[in-house]
Order: C-alpha cells, then sequence, then structure tokens
C-alpha cells in the first residue's frame, strides 16, 4: 500500500498554470505507474495523464495534450502535474492515484490507491 497526498490546487485565471504535487508514504513508490484524474462538477472522474514506474511512458488525455505535463521523482517519492495554459472548464477535483505494475492505464479501477484531492478553480 501507498499513500498518498496531493498538494498545489487553488484558484488561477484562464490562461494561467498551476503545479499539482503527489506526495507519496512507503519505500516503494517506484514500483507504481502513478495517474492523476480529476473530477469536474457534477460529472465522473475522468482521466487525465499516466507515467509508467522509471518514467519512460507517459500518456495523456486528449483534452490536456500539449497543455498539461506530469512528471516523476523517484528519490522523492513525487509526481507532479504542471498544468499550464488552463481553461474554466479544467475546474474540478484533482486526484493522484497509484497501480502498482508497470502498465499504464486510464480506467480509475486500475489503481487501487487514491488521495484525497486538491480542487482547481479556473476563472474566466
Amino acid at each position: 500500500q501507498v499513500q498518498l497526498v496531493e498538494s498545489g490546487g487553488g484558484l488561477v485565471q484562464a490562461g494561467g498554470s498551476l503545479r499539482l504535487s503527489c506526495a507519496a508514504s512507503g519505500r516503494t513508490f517506484s514500483s507504481y505507474t502513478m495517474g492523476w484524474f480529476r473530477q469536474p462538477p457534477g460529472k465522473e472522474r475522468e482521466f487525465v495523464a499516466a507515467i509508467r514506474r522509471s518514467g519512460d511512458t507517459i500518456d495523456y488525455s486528449d483534452s490536456v495534450k500539449g497543455r498539461f505535463t506530469i512528471s516523476r521523482d523517484n528519490a522523492k517519492n513525487t509526481v507532479y502535474l504542471q498544468m499550464n495554459s488552463l481553461k474554466p472548464e479544467d475546474t474540478a477535483v484533482y486526484y493522484c492515484a497509484a497501480r502498482f505494475g508497470y502498465g499504464l492505464s486510464s480506467q480509475p479501477n486500475a489503481y487501487a490507491n487514491w488521495g484525497q484531492g486538491t480542487q482547481v478553480t479556473v476563472s474566466s
């Protein structure tokens, strides 16, 4: 098991940037594929990005491709989501998730470990 704590959310104007961080406890962080998901108000949780254990393979949803960047620092047990050119439709609670093993997945039920979420609000 790994415990996850997100930080870095907040209120930003459209076109602005935010960097989310997700700190993981435990000594096996490098054994987990990490993902970011988000849940807009009144909608279901949706995939944002995922990164394999070594960081060599990354996947993004079409809605964030070219604007968001996922990265990880296994020495710091942390995964990041750099969000640029933010839009009002990016407003959501953002969740970090961990999946044991090396396979990327965009499905929430493939991830067994979740953080508590951090709110991102983009004003127009």
